[in-house]
């Protein structure tokens, strides 16, 4: 999964600027007229003369290299523009037309001469020039709109102002060049505030760049760093190919950030995809150690299991099955597939097993279905002893009934847990009984009864001397207390003798 690192983040194709502006500015033509005004000869560049300032690139070639009958360098037809009448008048106030056909054009810095047009009249020759400069009019104008626009760049802005100072620097043209200069020189200013805005977007969009790819690396980081035991692989890995997408379309189509920090933010992102590929082979490897240890184990257990299936030792087998279940649950998980299989198979020795053993429990328990009969009939006859009220009679008689309990076999599996639980009910109560009655007859209990009256009357006889003595004292106070101890004792007297009675009986 991993990719190679990031491509060259260089610039888009960027048009020329000076080329756009020809292009969405149509070029303009040679003059239409007849036949014969078509056939004149193209303008040409105008011989300097002394003290003109140096011609534009217009230049005319050698006489030497041409015929005299034709004239030299002509200028190619051009697309016609149409321009408004009162612009080309005033354009064309900036120029005049020699005998010769020369046309020269005013300038703070004097007269110069653009080109020649022989053989057409002035205002024609003149006119050419003049579309020329309306061209370039055009031109400034088109940038002018264009800068507060978003869709030129720093590069486009540069590029389209050099073009338009070259082209404005001695054009072959016929208008008010100086004031065209001007408005050119004040673009140049609003071109910079245009670029401090562009770059400062530019350093914006940087930002937020570098934010939005800084949250990919960070996400991806989360993800290599989640614990391995508690990883969902499939969504995760799903989840860093979504971010790796998300990373190649911010670099095709979102701002470009500098190097450095997309080569140190593209080293976290591929180092956090490498971790993560990494710990998921080891899971998945350790996962398949783990996977083939399961199946090795319970392939054992299913063959141990298909061994013990047609046994019909009902007791030991159905201990041995819950052993081989409590290692089946111990052992994991193999892959789903040799699972499944391998769990189909245990589940078949032990249901064989189980119905082998239901099928002949239920045999057993209609052959015991008789002394069911007899044994809840017994347990008619133990619990009519009950409550006890002669101990020796209860006694024999529950004899007799266990003894015939005992005879009477088996009952089935399902009723034995009943059955016991009633005639052990029995058996307590008659036990119960019969410690009552040893605990009364007691000769241990007796004399401790004895002795405990004998001591009673003792105190009751000194006490009544004392009261005796303290009536004959008129002591009324100590004669009350004395009569309410005498009471008390005369009262425990009765009880005691009364417990002694009852353990005789």
């Amino acid at each position: 999964m991993s990719e190679s690192t990031p491509g060259s983040n260089g610039p888009d194709h960027v048009e020329d600027p000076a080329e756009q502006a020809q292009a969405e500015t149509p070029p303009s033509e040679a003059p239409a007229g007849d036949d014969e005004a078509s056939a004149a000869p193209a303008p040409q560049p105008a011989p300097p003369k002394p003290g003109a300032p140096k011609p534009s690139a217009l230049r005319r070639p050698k006489p030497s290299a041409v015929p005299a009958a034709a004239p030299t360098t002509p200028v190619a037809p051009v697309a016609p523009v149409v321009h408004d009448a009162a612009e080309e008048a005033a354009a064309g106030n900036f120029g005049r037309v020699d005998d010769d056909g020369t046309v020269y054009v005013r300038e703070a810095a004097g007269e110069r001469s653009v080109g020649q047009y022989p053989g057409v009249a002035a205002d024609e020759a003149l006119s050419l020039y003049v579309r020329r400069y309306l061209d370039l009019v055009a031109k400034v104008a088109l940038f002018d709109t264009r800068l507060d626009s978003a869709d030129l760049s720093v590069r486009e802005i540069d590029q389209t102002l050099s073009k338009l100072a070259e082209e404005t620097a001695e054009p072959a043209a016929v208008g008010d060049l100086d004031a065209l200069r001007d408005r050119v020189a004040g673009l140049r200013d609003r071109a910079a505030e245009r670029r401090k805005q562009l770059d400062a977007e530019r350093a914006a969009a940087k930002d937020r760049a570098v934010e939005a790819r800084t949250a990919i690396v960070e996400a991806a980081e989360k993800i290599a760093g989640t614990d391995p035991a508690k990883m969902q692989w499939r969504p995760a890995g799903e989840e860093l190919r979504g971010l790796l997408d998300q990373w190649k379309d911010a670099q095709r189509h979102g701002p470009r950030i500098d190097r450095p920090t997309e080569e140190a933010l593209w080293k976290r992102f591929s180092h956090a995809r490498t971790a993560f590929d990494r710990e998921r082979r080891h899971f998945f490897a350790e996962l398949e150690q783990r996977n083939t240890a399961a199946k090795a184990t319970k392939e054992r257990l299913a063959a141990e299991a298909e061994a013990l299936q047609h046994s019909t030792d009902w007791g030991a087998t159905a201990g041995a099955y819950r052993d081989l279940m409590t290692q089946w649950k111990a052992a994991g998980r193999a892959n789903r597939k040799d699972d499944d299989a391998l769990w189909a198979r245990f589940r078949a020795a032990q249901d064989t097993f189980f119905g082998a053993r239901d099928e002949a429990n239920a045999a057993i328990d209609a052959e015991y279905g008789e002394n069911l009969k007899v044994k809840e009939q017994l347990l008619v006859e133990a619990e009519a002893l009950l409550p006890v009220t002669d101990l020796a009679s209860a006694k024999a008689a529950l004899r007799d009934i266990q003894d015939r309990w005992e005879d009477a076999g088996k009952v089935p599996r399902g009723d034995i847990q009943r059955v016991e639980g009633r005639l052990r009910a029995v058996e307590s109560a008659v036990r119960e009984a019969d410690d009552a009655r040893w605990k009364r007859t007691n000769p241990e209990t007796q004399a401790r009864a004895e002795g405990a009256a004998a001591q009673l009357e003792d105190a009751i006889a000194g006490l009544e001397a004392e009261l005796a003595a303290a009536r004959e004292s008129g002591d009324r106070r100590a004669a009350e207390e004395l009569e309410t101890a005498i009471a008390a004792r005369r009262s425990w007297l009765e009880q005691v003798v009364q417990a002694a009675e009852d353990s005789r009986g």
